[in-house]
């Protein structure tokens, strides 16, 4: 499985290669032996797994390396590199807030049927609630930024300050 896994290694660009074959190979050689004393199943699995995570990886290099950018494409479960994972109870909460929305729909339906009979449409003063919305938002912003602006806290005060070339004082 070695010699496989070896040649399996010459589909990644040389570059990769030359910086992380033997790391590579020595780190697969340690989960091979721990999986070695295993069942048939968990070996296979092991196979299987190292190897498509080596295709993947090798594929997720070469469009790195055409497409000029470091944003690595994502093969789901067969990624080599470990990613951002949210902790479990995130499904909870959300689980959670969706339910919460879920009723509010619900009431402000109950509440439209009920009360709203013969109230009218809300939508010809809607252009007009989403232009103030629009319009206190932007005057919050300009505020948020003229405060930002007097402290000397925005990006054009920190440009400003940058020093370049061997004249940098640290």
């Amino acid at each position: 499985m070695l010699s496989f896994y070896r040649w399996l290694l010459y589909l990644y660009p040389s570059l990769c290669r030359r910086e992380f074959a033997d790391e590579m190979i020595s780190v697969f050689r340690d989960a091979h032996a721990d999986v070695s004393a295993g069942s048939v199943k968990e070996r296979i699995s092991f196979r299987v797994r190292e190897t498509l995570g080596l295709l993947a990886g090798a594929v997720r290099e070469h469009t790195r390396i055409i497409g000029g950018s470091d944003q690595s494409i994502s093969f789901r479960g067969f990624d080599v590199r470990p990613e951002f994972r949210f902790p479990r109870s995130t499904v909870f909460l959300m689980s959670i807030i969706f339910a919460g929305v879920i009723l509010a729909m619900e009431k402000a339906n109950t509440i439209q049927v009920k009360y709203a009979a013969g109230a009218g449409s809300i939508w010809p003063s809607l252009p007009w609630f989403l232009g103030f919305t629009l319009l206190f938002t932007c005057a919050a912003a300009m505020v948020g930024w003229g405060i930002l602006f007097a402290l000397r806290r925005t990006g054009v005060h920190r440009l400003a300050n940058i020093q370049a070339g061997p004249n940098r004082t640290d």
